[in-house]
């Protein structure tokens, strides 16, 4: 029996170690997780009552002495024939609520926004955005396409303001009456185009008689090609091929029917927009100054000036561009031009007719254009001849990409060569072929209108920042007068 008391008094003694250290342990992780949320404790810390500190910081065994307040530790009941020594008076550790109201537990945040990461907080932030940015643009690109007759008519009016108004600003200065400058100029540039329209028809319907029988004659030669050449077609599978396509063409005539009239849809279209392109480019050269202010008083009032700040220098660069380019169309159509009148290549003035006014692409509208004159040298000449055409329109488009558009257009536009190639493109698949010859003078007018007011906020920032230092100065004591 006495055995039995005495390990049953060791059994106890050592859970009550083992207690009181877990115990001890499990407040100061809370106190370090307190402190490490910057978060003082609940309590305050109880002052150190006299006496030395314990050495050891796990007290062998807690006491049934004096309690305070807070939840006291775990304690193992000692049996009542061995008593428990008092360690006597020492410090009491602070106590940790096990929880607050605000947080839940310790390592959750306040709110369920505080756990998400800053990162992915500002993606959100900026992927809603850009969602609302792309929503205002999907409803512009729609309403532009339900009124795309006026929107291009209004856009070629522009261009062709652009490169008339100089010279209308110029008769001006000159005393020239504002009315008869404008329908002077009006009236010039209408008879230029009603010139070059003539000029290519004429040249087309005289060399129209050699071309049709150089076609015939290419495309006997295609024809004996085919028999005699690596192919080695015979004439009935020739006739087969033919006669294949003549029942293609009868089977599909309501097709043909139907896409005849909406050609002919289209262009009552194209000349409703040309009659309107006129109409509107010359009340442009008329009082452009007017319609600018007017515009302007539509504008938030706080926007006004801003913008009429813009609008002058977005005009130049708009009149730069069109300056620009008909140099640049001007140059490739003469020197295609005079490569396809030496290759003896017929109709070599319409083709450069055509490559100029392809040219009003960038980079890539003289070479389109440039095909044609390629195919008509294949089916009236020689392959060989073809190729050379080819390679003259490629030297040409190098030309035009490494020294002409540089020199001529890249102080007015300022914009990449990429940005160019992929303004074009997706103006062509969003508007066909005005919009891709709007596409890089648009883009050139809004990176001149941002950047005007960029520098804008830019300078009022600064002049802001400039007073705010004045008047701290001012404010001091000693500085004044």
């Amino acid at each position: 029996m006495a055995r039995g008391g005495k390990a049953f008094k060791a059994v106890a003694k050592g859970m009550a170690v083992v207690a009181s250290a877990a115990a001890v342990i499990e407040r100061r992780r809370r106190a370090a997780m307190a402190a490490d949320f910057h978060e003082p404790p609940l309590h305050p810390l109880p002052a150190l009552a006299a006496g030395p500190r314990p050495a050891d910081p796990l007290p062998a065994d807690p006491l049934p002495g004096p309690r305070t307040e807070s939840a006291p530790p775990p304690v193992v009941p000692a049996p009542a024939s061995a008593p428990v020594p008092d360690p006597g008076p020492g410090p009491v550790p602070p106590v940790v609520p096990s929880a607050s109201p605000s947080h839940g537990h310790f390592g959750r945040p306040a709110t369920p926004a505080e756990a998400v990461p800053w990162g992915l907080r500002v993606a959100a932030e900026s992927t809603w955005r850009l969602l609302l940015l792309g929503a205002a643009l999907y409803v512009v690109f729609y309403i532009v396409d339900m009124l795309r007759l006026v929107a291009f008519a209004v856009l070629a009016s522009l261009l062709i303001s652009a490169l008339l108004e100089p010279t209308v600003s110029w008769l001006r200065r000159h005393g020239v009456p504002r009315s008869l400058a404008a329908g002077g100029v009006f009236m010039s540039g209408l008879a230029g185009i009603g010139l070059v329209g003539w000029f290519v028809v004429w040249q087309v319907t005289t060399n129209l008689e050699t071309v049709t029988s150089k076609v015939k004659a290419g495309v006997d030669q295609l024809r004996d090609w085919l028999i005699t050449g690596p192919l080695h077609l015979t004439e009935q599978q020739i006739t087969d091929f033919a006669n294949q396509i003549t029942k293609a063409i009868s089977t599909n005539t309501e097709q043909i029917t139907s896409a005849s009239l909406t050609g002919a849809q289209i262009a009552v279209e194209v000349l409703t927009a040309v009659l309107l392109a006129f109409f509107t480019t010359f009340f442009f050269l008329y009082d452009g100054e007017r319609i600018w202010n007017w515009a302007l008083r539509g504008l938030p009032r706080h926007s006004r000036y801003a913008m009429a700040g813009a609008g002058p220098k977005a005009w130049a660069t708009l009149t730069a561009y069109v300056r620009g380019t008909v140099c640049v169309a001007f140059i490739d159509a003469v020197c295609i031009g005079i490569g396809i009148q030496l290759l003896g290549v017929p109709m070599a003035l319409p083709l450069a007719v055509i490559i100029f006014l392809g040219a009003f692409v960038p980079l890539v509208g003289a070479l389109v254009t440039g095909t044609v004159a390629v195919l008509i040298a294949l089916v009236t000449t020689t392959p060989w001849t073809a190729l050379m055409v080819l390679v003259v329109l490629i030297a040409v488009q190098q030309i035009e990409g490494h020294v002409l558009q540089p020199l001529i257009l890249g102080r007015a536009v300022r914009v990449h060569p990429l940005g160019v190639v992929l303004g074009v493109a997706a103006g062509s698949i969003i508007g066909g072929i005005g919009g891709a010859i709007v596409a890089v003078p648009l883009i050139a007018v809004t990176n001149t209108v941002v950047t005007h007011l960029r520098r804008r906020n830019e300078a009022g920032q600064a002049v802001f920042t400039a007073l705010e230092a004045a008047r701290e100065a001012a404010a001091r004591p000693g500085t004044g007068s």
